[in-house]
Formats: C-alpha cells, structure tokens, sequence
C-alpha cells in the first residue's frame, strides 16, 4: 500500500506526463472527513481530460493500487477518482472554472508539487 505522499507524487507526475493544466495539491483532511488529500487538475479537451485519467490509473495500478471509484469518464468533463484518502479532480479547463473548487476549498493548505517533476535539462 502507497503512502499519501507516494499515491500523491505518483498521480501528480502521471497527470503532467499528459500536460495536465494547473495540477494543484489541496491538504483537507483538517477540513473534511471524506479525504486527507485532493490533487485537482485540467485539460483542454474531452479527450486530454480521459488520457489524464487513464494515465493516472495506469500508474496507480503499477503500483498495485486501484481506484475505489471513478465517476464522470464517459463525459469526459469532470472526471472524479476516488483513491480513499486522495480524490482526484480531473476537469476540462471550462468546467474546472465554473465549479472552482479552489476557491471552495480556499481554507485548505496547498501542498507544493513543483519538485515532483523531473527537472527541465539546462541548454544552451
């Protein structure tokens, strides 16, 4: 069983293998009880937001893990992945603005995901 910090990095580096828009970490578990983590990301389009989705399960389910629920695929807009104590947000980048669950969840810590990815090669 993956630690909140690994299932976390793990579906971070996974939504920016597909150029998730905007990947954000929000810390709820001081402030719900249905999770301690939500990871919440964008993609431009119907499609982008299902590859996304399918990347993230992929990596989890190479680590043995498996989504207790995944709600909204077939619409492609907002998918929802239940992994107990992580929910992730997959949302078209429209559908993320109107529900804003940024601004809802506004109270809750963000966690920095920024050194979750490879760093970029300097050149010259």
């Amino acid at each position: 069983m993956l630690s909140i910090e690994e299932k976390t990095r793990i579906c971070a580096l996974a939504a920016d293998s597909r150029k998730a828009n905007g990947i954000l970490v929000l810390d709820v578990g001081p402030l719900s009880s249905i999770a301690d983590r939500f990871l919440i990301c964008s993609g431009s389009s119907d499609r982008q937001v299902r590859a996304i989705a399918d990347a993230i399960r992929e990596e989890l389910s190479k680590q043995g893990e498996k989504p207790l629920a995944v709600e909204g695929y077939d619409q492609g807009t907002w998918i929802l992945i239940d992994c107990a104590d992580l929910i992730l947000h997959v949302f078209d980048d429209e559908t993320r603005e109107f529900y804003n669950l940024e601004h809802l969840w506004h109270q809750a810590a963000k966690i920095d995901v920024a050194g979750l990815s490879p760093a970029p090669v300097a050149g010259g």
